[in-house]
């Protein structure tokens, strides 16, 4: 599957906000966005016309680049997210909240959702007791996500556990950092979700 290599801060900056990238960095004044707040490359700071097919194009990539989800996902999402009851913009988000790599990070156990992918990636994580080293697996309400404990007991973990300790972890979800594990209380209701996208817009984007 392809995976984006390039600089991270170039989204946040074609999409016009903070997408939160890079873990800490994105909260000091070495942010990129911070001093260039303007779209990349040479015509970054011309003004263009946005259509309307623009607006929807730019909150599509903004919530696929949110989650680091490829295209070609994020369209199965969303596919998913229609079939299923009730809105489909909130089910696609509340889909792309449910992924483990998402989970670590929201539950605090990572600084940012790339290296919460790798970690899972290394297999350092665990579903209701199995070892799952799919970022993309979809967690269910009432699983138990954990940290291995042969992972949890290296500095490196602790260190990168109580980094993060002073991050708010959403109602949704029960962080039990002292052992490094979470449970899934519920998927989370649209405004527990704090992805800056209007999600009618994504809706109105792929029924084109």
């Amino acid at each position: 599957m392809a995976r984006y290599t390039g600089s991270v801060c170039k989204l946040c900056r074609r999409e016009g906000k903070k997408l939160f990238l890079k873990g800490d960095r994105c909260y000091t004044g070495k942010c990129a966005f911070e001093k260039r707040s303007y779209a990349p490359g040479p015509h970054g700071q011309q003004r263009s016309k946005v259509t309307g097919y623009g607006t929807q194009l730019r909150a599509k990539q903004t919530a696929r680049r949110y989650y680091g989800i490829s295209e070609s996902q994020f369209r199965k999402y969303f596919d998913i997210a229609q079939k299923q009851t009730g809105i489909a913009g909130d089910n696609l988000l509340r889909i792309c909240e449910s992924r483990l790599d998402n989970i670590v990070y929201t539950a605090a156990f990572a600084s940012s959702r790339a290296q919460a992918r790798q970690l899972v990636m290394h297999g350092h994580f665990t579903v209701n007791g199995k070892k799952v080293d799919i970022p993309s697996y979809l967690c269910k309400a009432g699983d138990v996500i954990a940290y291995k404990k042969k992972s949890f007991d290296t500095d490196a973990v602790k260190a990168l556990v109580d980094a993060n300790g002073g991050r708010p972890v959403p109602a949704w979800i029960v962080s039990d950092r002292a052992n490094g594990s979470a449970k899934i209380q519920s998927l989370p209701e649209r405004d527990q979700i704090t992805v800056p996208v209007e999600e009618h817009l994504i809706v109105e984007f792929y029924s084109k």
